[in-house]
């Protein structure tokens, strides 16, 4: 019996999601428990024919589906393996990580203990490919690599904190009652918009519901050389204040306004930081703090 539905939504990576469905082959978890669902969201390189490779290889090891989704975007993607999917449990890798072997396993054990938890989010370490340049701080780690790593003890997560998008988990109940991702953010094709995870935790949390910390369902996202540039990071902050502004206009004027005046205080926070990085002798991180900003700003005020 089908418990947990696995869901990759994919797009033009062949190569790293090769590495990512190893990983899903190495898991602990029965086969007869779980299921994985490959979307392929319009890919134009070998994904198809590679799945499908894969698919017939190990056909005796994984229960694995491929579905096509022709409406561009994560978001609409990953709607689609909720649709498709048969397990009382969903729970979502991207195409650039690797699962630990427990992975799927800890948030089956999870769920089936936690009743009242509507969503659940792992760890995410991230698994650089090059060295890591001198600039980059653990604040600006967090954007470009979706470090999620708050301890070893499992518990809620607080009013303001959610999941990455890259590593949760989903109960079809909290599904069928709240809907799905909203198909308006979410990366689409090379567009860096996001903020899907973040809208979905935040209408849970204002519904009073639960989402927990899970650290011992673990995934480490692989960082490739072409994102630890200054060109990443401005591309990136700029999609993250984009993503900001839509989510928070979706809620209201008035959320898009409490939005602003957050910023505000980030920037403070942000050249105090910056200022103490100048002090410790590592000037660059600094100033790649307030590159990062900046560029938030931008997006979130809709400037070109």
């Amino acid at each position: 019996m089908i418990r947990l539905t696995v869901i990759i939504a994919t797009y033009n990576r062949s190569e790293s999601l090769m590495r990512t469905l190893e990983g899903c082959l190495c898991q602990s978890l029965p086969k007869e428990l779980w299921e994985l669902i490959v979307v392929d969201n319009n890919s134009t390189d070998d994904t198809a024919l590679r799945v499908t490779e894969f698919m017939k290889t190990h056909d005796s090891h994984i229960n694995m589906r491929l579905f096509l989704e022709r409406e561009q975007g994560i978001s609409p993607a990953r709607n689609r393996g909720f649709k498709e999917g048969v397990g009382e449990y969903f729970a979502f890798l991207d195409d650039d990580e690797v699962p630990a072997p427990d992975w799927a396993e800890v948030y089956l054990e999870f769920f089936d203990s936690h009743p009242e938890a509507a969503e659940a989010g792992g760890k995410m370490i991230p698994l650089y490919e090059y060295e890591t340049p001198k600039w980059l701080s653990k604040y600006t780690e967090v954007l470009l690599s979706g470090l999620m790593d708050k301890g070893e003890k499992m518990r809620p997560f607080r009013k303001g904190e959610y999941p990455f998008g890259g590593n949760i988990a989903l109960r079809r109940s909290t599904v069928e009652k709240y809907g799905m991702f909203s198909s308006s953010l979410g990366r689409t094709g090379k567009k860096l918009l996001g903020g899907e995870e973040k809208d979905y935790a935040y209408r849970l949390q204002v519904a009073g519901e639960t989402i927990w910390y899970v650290p011992q369902s673990r995934i480490d996202h692989v960082i490739p050389r072409e994102r630890l540039t200054r060109a990443f990071v401005v591309r990136l902050s700029k999609m993250v204040g984009t993503s900001e502004r839509l989510r928070s206009l979706n809620v209201s004027r008035w959320a898009y306004v409490k939005r602003l005046l957050a910023e505000a205080v980030k920037w403070a926070g942000t050249l105090v930081l910056a200022l103490w990085y100048v002090i410790s002798f590592v000037p660059a991180k600094g100033g790649y703090l307030v590159i990062m900003r900046w560029n938030i700003t931008r997006g979130l005020l809709g400037l070109d």
